[in-house]
């Protein structure tokens, strides 16, 4: 928690807050910014730093109370604490990597508005430790809403207030005290830095462009998740698509378009003639218990009174004859029902279920399943368990292999894997081993079984950036060899793309918790809210004690078509639209996240985030359709989830490609143009090659579009670490075990491979600390 260590009105609804947060206030420079989580139901707000004190170990923001978000935290009082602050995000200002004595030569005039007054002070300040002067022009509406004069007045070297009406300072708009300095005065400038409102800063930037003066602004007021990893930041600069978080937020003014930014930050906003809204998830007989779930599904009164009390199935006599080639069905929700709601859709197999389908395994001499599993379980040994009836010990098996069991049964794509080898699926069904993993798991997880103890400490320490499944993986495999691990993640929950990416009716977060809970028991550390790369770095990790790292920072930063009308409010990217849905739960009343989801959503892309984003979708109220480039046959996503979002009642317009996004007159999205494909020759990917068939256009109407086309490893970490080398697309270079171009350095996951599975992120991670276990042990023999 974060303490609020000094509260000040500084206007009516503006407060400075002094927040606790050494390592923010150690690493922060003039021109980033924090994220701001009030409470467990907030979202989270961006916020650019106003001020930091590297002694006191603090971090000054301002706010302004303007919404809901913004009012929850300016009602924080002093010795309170805010739930997460993270940071410092965002590149610094440019001037700061610049020759010192060049700038000494620099003639500089800062413009801000409002609030946009706080992040210049640290901006200001900097230059007038190093003897640079610097003008400020500060526009308010009223002398009762100018802030921080006293700081300004401190490190400008002329000050000039601006106030709508008059009572303060010179009467007018900041352009207008512009022209007047330039034209009337004839000062010279010859760089401008203007921020505050977006409408303030598209009218300073028409002003200088006509004195050819160099304008910086800072993009701040379109970020929403503050880390790259939701797309809703981006923002056309030149020709190029930039994102504000990550790129910025300071960018050329000259070269953006306001127009669009200014729509895109208006689209979360009330408007009584915006029809798109959250539907509440249907809480009415949700059922939080899986025994009474699967006693909902079965008609058999002997299992419903077994499973009531809670006794083993063993005695339960098999009335039918278990057919080796025909797998055990599983029940499931009613299609009707679970697109309505956000519970797990699979209930999951039941003790006697389990046993039956385990009894199927002919538990080869060559088990070839062990050989298609990325973390190389021993399959046939936990099956056999099950078989018997030993479902503890069928436990212990997998966590000798598997930090994740609960969530490989539920999420990998074992039929393109273990289950593929299985030789049962020679003549009819292969055993469905993530169902049974899945079991053994939550069996563990409701009985309290204790998997494995915390072994004795060797001495060495290891850092993992990054709570998903590389990072999570890598860790429990390193304690369980005696290593002192700590994690260190920058949301504000563990569990990386389990938790942000995929939904509650695959995989609820108590699953994840609950795996997460086992990692920590073997005394695994986990930090949130820390951005490796921005609130320390991997140089110094390697500086303070630990003698190797672990990145896997997963590929977070989402992927777009650029084609025309991308920028239109209610395009989103899935990265966007699931995490809002999934981490910020904005599908729950209680929670103060908002969603935009039209009556009709198109989703661009085959792929299980495509899946995911659909059946979302779907579940908001909404007419949903799929758009993907080829066929059906082509799709990647996982047989299981395209047949479900089917049967739930999602579209799949397969040979289809849009070409063209078009807005109505107030920005919003209003319809498609799509083309059709055909398949042509294969492409590198073994793939027929979809071809444009002329003059195929058409279009559809659509109030949302969302973008599922993948997604690229964030630069954060690469760009601010010595010597690691990546590859063109942002991914680290590493050798076969996850060894980076810096001996001490690891990696593994999507921030390797690009976006990929969960399995083969875990696979890498328990690679990796094999391979780190050798490196330490190695430079002590």
């Amino acid at each position: 928690m974060y303490k609020i260590l000094k509260k000040e009105n500084l206007a009516p609804n503006i407060y400075l807050f002094d927040v606790e947060a050494p390592r923010i206030a150690a690493s922060a420079k003039p021109g980033q910014f924090v994220i701001v989580i009030a409470d467990k139901y907030a979202e989270r707000i961006p916020l650019t730093i106003c001020g930091f004190d590297l002694r006191k170990g603090s971090v000054q923001i301002v706010v302004q109370a303007s919404g809901k978000s913004t009012e929850k935290i300016c009602a924080f009082e002093e010795g309170e604490a805010f739930k997460d602050f993270v940071g410092p995000l965002g590149q610094p200002s440019e001037f700061i990597s610049q020759d010192i004595n060049q700038l000494r030569d620099t003639k500089f005039l800062f413009v801000a508005g409002g609030v946009g007054t706080a992040p210049i002070c640290p901006q200001i300040r900097w230059l007038y430790d190093r003897g640079i002067d610097v003008d400020v022009i500060v526009g308010a509406k009223s002398k009762d809403y100018v802030i921080l004069e006293d700081k300004i007045r401190k490190y400008a070297k002329n000050v000039y207030i601006a106030t709508d009406d008059g009572t303060y300072g010179f009467k007018g708009l900041v352009t207008d005290k512009i022209v007047d300095l330039i034209s009337k005065e004839k000062k010279h400038y010859d760089q401008c830095v203007a921020i505050g409102p977006m409408i303030m800063m598209k009218f300073v930037c028409q002003t200088t462009k006509k004195y050819n003066l160099p304008t910086t602004v800072s993009l701040n007021p379109i970020m929403v998740d503050g880390t790259g990893m939701c797309g809703a930041c981006r923002v056309h600069v030149g020709n190029q698509t930039k994102f504000a978080c990550v790129d910025g937020p300071e960018f050329d003014g000259h070269l953006v378009d306001f127009d669009s930014a200014i729509q895109r930050q208006r689209q979360f906003r009330e408007n009584a003639n915006n029809k798109r809204a959250v539907i509440q998830s249907h809480k009415d007989g949700h059922i939080c218990n899986l025994d009474e779930a699967i006693i909902k599904q079965h008609k058999d009164i002997e299992l419903e009174e077994k499973l009531t009390k809670n006794e083993h199935l063993e005695d339960i006599p098999v009335t039918e004859k278990i057919d080796r080639f025909t797998r055990i069905p599983v029940s499931v929700q009613e299609p009707d029902v679970r697109n309505k709601n956000f519970d797990e859709v699979c209930f999951g197999y039941t003790e006697e279920e389990a046993m039956r389908e385990a009894k199927r395994c002919l538990n080869c001499k060559v088990p070839h399943c062990i050989a298609g599993c990325p973390v190389s379980i021993d399959i046939p040994g936990f099956i056999k368990e099950i078989a018997n009836g030993n479902f503890e010990q069928a436990a212990k098996v997998l966590a000798l292999y598997t930090a994740l069991p609960a969530v490989c049964g539920r999420v990998c794509p074992q039929e393109t894997q273990c289950e593929e080898k299985c030789i049962l699926g020679n003549k009819g069904d292969a055993i469905a081993i993530g169902k049974l993993e899945r079991f053994v798991a939550d069996y563990a997880r409701r009985h309290k079984i204790k998997i494995s103890e915390k072994p004795e400490q060797n001495g060495h320490q290891v850092a993992v950036v990054g709570a998903g499944p590389a990072g999570l993986t890598c860790a429990g495999e390193l304690a369980k060899m005696g290593y002192t691990v700590k994690i260190f993640e920058a949301l504000q929950q563990p569990g990386g793309v389990l938790v942000y990416g995929i939904p509650e009716f695959r995989l609820p977060d108590s699953v994840v918790n609950s795996e997460v809970k086992n990692l920590t028991n073997l005394g695994v550390e986990i930090e949130t809210d820390v951005v490796v790369g921005k609130t320390i770095k991997v140089d110094t990790l390697l500086n303070s004690g630990y003698e190797a790292v672990f990145i896997g920072s997963g590929a977070g930063l989402p992927t777009f078509m650029d084609i025309p009308g991308e920028n239109l409010n209610g395009v989103v990217s899935a990265n966007e639209f699931l995490t809002r849905n999934n981490l910020m739960r904005s599908f729950e009343q209680q929670y103060d996240t908002p969603v935009n989801v039209g009556s009709r959503v198109a989703v661009v892309g085959g792929g299980n985030v495509a899946m995911d984003a659909a059946r979302v979708a779907k579940r908001l109220g909404a007419d949903v359709s799929v758009l993907y480039r080829r066929t059906e046959k082509e799709l990647p996503a996982r047989l299981e989830e395209v047949h479900h979002a089917q049967e739930e009642g999602i579209k799949f317009e397969t040979l289809t490609a849009p070409i063209e996004i078009k807005g109505s007159e107030d920005g919003w999205v209003k319809s498609v143009v799509s083309v059709r494909n055909e398949l042509g020759e294969p492409d590198e990917s073994g793939r027929r090659r979809p071809v444009k068939v002329e003059g195929s256009e058409f279009e559809e109407n659509f109030e949302t579009v969302i973008m599922a086309l993948g997604t690229n490893p964030n630069p954060l970490i690469s760009q601010s670490t010595n010597n690691l080398e990546t590859n063109s697309k942002g991914c680290i270079l590493t050798n076969e075990l996850g060894q980076t171009s810096r001996k001490e350095i690891f990696a593994g996951g999507d921030a390797v491979t690009g976006s990929a599975t969960v399995i083969l992120a875990m696979g890498a991670g328990k690679t990796a600390a094999e391979e780190i276990d050798r490196y330490i042990r190695n430079k002590y023999n």
